[in-house]
């Protein structure tokens, strides 16, 4: 139960609901799943094989989304509509026109979605509503804001911000790699990646190779001082925590170290008792993990939220 990506946002602290009333309003859109002509439906179930739709331990939260999608490929459409477009053309003696091929590739979709294959995804978030923290489990925003557009369709009220910093996030990782120091707490590790801004975008990457060499950190100050920025970089916290922090503050890779995965094992000898603990555990790190990070990029800036 350790999630492997956050994408971080702010709630009001503490944040005013009641979890019988969560509960409430996530069961106005259970999972079902997809109709014959649906290409995809999302909806809220357990985050456990069995159980309420919201996991409560220790004043911390789970949810999960779970999205149903039909697998019908374009090219299986497109192969329908060239043989029925040849059948037509022989029929009536000439080839089909824009409009005709049009209504024929709707028909065939329609005809093709119900015996298509569907997929299913699940998505947890995890809500501290008492220091004002939700995190989607989520590699990149704009899958993050699907599943929070499906929590604005059931919730009466839900007051969210992204997280903001008070030093770029480009820049503070600039100075990490140009001063060859990691903030307190923090380590580098061995991925980068550094962007041009103009309109090449020219990139350069370093995959599983150390940083901290003479020839490379040079390298890495000599890209800097072209004008490229960082927008990915690897990170390990205080020897517990390894991941890749992006430009836009996402965190990617997430990864709980061997040391915490112990703690973790240690008497649960039932999968319900493991994912109790995985839980307690994970939220324990993220809780002093996450305020430690946002004092290296210089604490946050806290908006208004009344």
């Amino acid at each position: 139960m350790f999630f492997r990506n956050l994408t971080l946002y702010r709630l009001p602290t503490p944040w005013n609901m009641d979890l019988a009333k969560l509960e409430e309003m996530l069961a106005r859109n259970p999972f079902t799943r997809c109709s014959g002509s649906e290409q995809q439906r999302s909806g809220w179930i357990s985050p456990r094989d069995k159980g309420s739709l919201v996991y409560a331990q220790n004043r911390q939260w789970l949810i999960a989304l779970c999205t149903e999608q039909r697998l019908l490929p374009s090219s299986v459409i497109q192969d329908e509509v060239r043989e029925r477009a040849e059948a037509l053309e022989e029929q009536q003696g000439y080839a089909p026109g824009r409009k005709q091929l049009r209504e024929l590739k709707d028909r065939v979709a329609e005809e093709l979605l119900p015996r298509a294959f569907t997929r299913r995804r699940t998505t947890f978030v995890w809500i501290d509503p008492v220091n004002g923290w939700l995190a989607v489990d989520a590699s990149a925003l704009s899958k993050a804001e699907e599943v929070l557009e499906q929590l604005r369709m059931v919730l009466d009220d839900f007051p969210l911000s992204l997280v903001h910093t008070k030093l770029s996030h480009s820049s503070a990782m600039a100075d990490w790699l140009a001063g060859g120091e990691a903030p307190v707490n923090f380590t580098v590790d061995r991925d980068c990646e550094l962007k041009a801004v103009g309109e090449e975008k020219a990139a350069v990457r370093y995959v599983r190779h150390p940083l901290d060499g003479d020839g490379i950190a040079s390298e890495i100050k000599a890209h800097l001082a072209a004008g490229k920025l960082p927008t990915r970089l690897a990170l390990t916290w205080n020897d517990r925590i390894s991941f890749v922090l992006t430009e836009r503050l996402e965190i990617k890779r997430l990864g709980f170290l061997d040391l915490l995965m112990e703690e973790a094992e240690k008497n649960t000898e039932h999968a319900e008792e493991k994912f109790d603990a995985d839980f307690a555990l994970m939220t324990g790190e993220l809780a002093r993990f996450i305020p430690s990070l946002l004092d290296a990029l210089g604490g946050e800036v806290v908006e208004d939220r009344a």
